[in-house]
């Protein structure tokens, strides 16, 4: 099958494509829905967040139900961008049009009790716990590369779509962690969240660096059908996923390192105003104190 061919075409491998962009279209018609319920209980929802969160599921979709999806099991270039989508920029959209804290202010007090209930358990501040979701969102992509899953994952659907759902749960776990609008458990102050972020440059310059130099290639198509007769050797597909990766990995960096340097001035404007108000009541309660002491 040619490249053409593939390029229109839905993922043919998955077990159900059409049941996965209903769920996408379901989402997100009623992520769109809900602002308005949101605005009925005197709680008006930036449309900014909404739309962000839109971009993130057409993304996903993009990335999951393009030829994207069919030729991605054999052209590692073709993953490499899969990856930077599902694990990169869906969950920064995602992260910011801060999915938990409408589904608070609009869902039932059922959801709501739900909701916080499971935000407070341990179970819940584990997986936000900072550390780990550094872990998973650098670390683990040396467990995918280098063990043989990645290779695995060419020629079973269960493991493609597993690491498809690992990239997308480890970049939003992320994500949420370090620029997240909702409130979470054990947040990290805004100089930890920029640490987390910059240190994430390095572990994707070293991934990148280790694929581009590799003698041999980590993985082989699992039908040479599929694979485009322009593609060129193995090896050098690898080397140009490699380099995606890589400048993906800086501009990620760069670009939700900026993201909470953002947040982070406005949380010290935030903070400036609501010091100055109470400076001004207690500087009239001074005043009226004073006034009412006879002379």
């Amino acid at each position: 099958m040619g490249w053409g061919a593939g390029a229109i075409k839905l993922h043919g491998d998955d077990a159900c494509p059409t049941r996965r962009t209903v769920a996408l279209s379901a989402c997100l018609t009623s992520r769109a829905a809900r602002p308005r319920s949101a605005s009925a209980r005197g709680r008006r929802w930036p449309v900014g967040r909404t739309l962000t969160f839109g971009a993130g599921l057409v993304v996903l979709a993009v990335a999951t139900q393009t030829g994207a999806a069919t030729i991605g099991h054999d052209l590692f270039s073709v993953h490499a961008t899969q990856h930077v989508l599902i694990g990169m920029v869906a969950p920064v959209l995602l992260a910011l049009g801060a999915p938990v804290t409408l589904a608070l202010q609009a869902g039932s007090p059922r959801t709501r009790l739900r909701l916080r209930r499971t935000l407070g358990h341990p179970a819940g501040r584990v997986l936000t716990n900072p550390l780990l979701a550094f872990a998973l969102f650098g670390g683990s992509l040396f467990v995918v590369y280098f063990t043989g899953i990645y290779e695995l994952s060419q020629g079973n659907h269960l493991v493609h779509e597993a690491v498809h759902a690992h990239f997308l749960l480890a970049g939003t776990l992320f994500a949420v962690v370090v620029i997240g609008v909702d409130a979470m458990p054990g947040r990290l102050p805004h100089p930890g969240r920029l640490l987390l972020v910059l240190l994430t440059v390095p572990v994707h310059a070293v991934l990148g660096l280790a694929l581009l130099t590799a003698k041999e290639p980590i993985g082989t198509p699992h039908d040479a059908l599929h694979r485009p007769s322009w593609a060129g050797s193995l090896l050098g597909d690898q080397r140009t996923g490699a380099g995606i990766m890589w400048i993906a990995g800086e501009l990620f960096g760069l670009v939700v390192a900026a993201v909470v340097v953002a947040q982070w001035m406005r949380h010290a404007e935030r903070e400036a105003r609501r010091l100055d108000r109470r400076l001004d009541e207690a500087a009239a309660a001074s005043a009226t104190a004073s006034d009412a002491v006879p002379a």
